[in-house]
């Protein structure tokens, strides 16, 4: 069982890693999240695809803030925001196709959304520092 771990976990890994890239241009596949579970299945299965991941210069820094304070940076938060909503826009309003549909295309992206949205921007330790140094003035 041990030995099929470890590919699973790299299969699970490059299978995220894929979404993630797919959701650079597709608005219901949020990129961040698909990526920050690749770094997790790459952290099991392979410690070399975890380091090149961190090692990233454009997935490096997010990757590494949500595995040590579990917060995606408020520039990822909005740029997925504007995508996800860009991205939807014309063919929820300018295209024909089932209303079911539609409602599941804004059921997926607001879910998105609350997910990127409900983690905090910054580690809670630099929010408090922020906030002491508000009242002290």
């Amino acid at each position: 069982m041990q030995r099929l771990k470890r590919p699973l976990y790299l299969c699970a890994g490059f299978l995220a890693l894929v979404l993630g890239a797919i959701g650079v241009v597709l608005p219901l596949l949020p990129t961040t999240p698909f990526v920050i579970l690749a770094a997790f299945f790459f952290s099991k299965g392979s410690e070399r695809l975890h380091q090149w991941l961190l090692n990233q210069k454009t997935f490096g820094p997010m990757i590494r803030a949500w595995e040590q304070h579990k917060v995606i940076p408020h520039k990822a938060k909005l740029i997925s925001t504007v995508m996800m909503l860009t991205m939807i826009s014309y063919p929820l309003f300018f295209r024909p196709f089932a209303l079911w549909l539609k409602v599941i295309v804004v059921f997926t992206v607001f879910y998105a959304m609350w997910f990127v949205w409900s983690h905090r921007s910054e580690p809670l330790d630099i929010s408090v520092a922020r906030y002491m140094t508000e009242l002290q003035k």
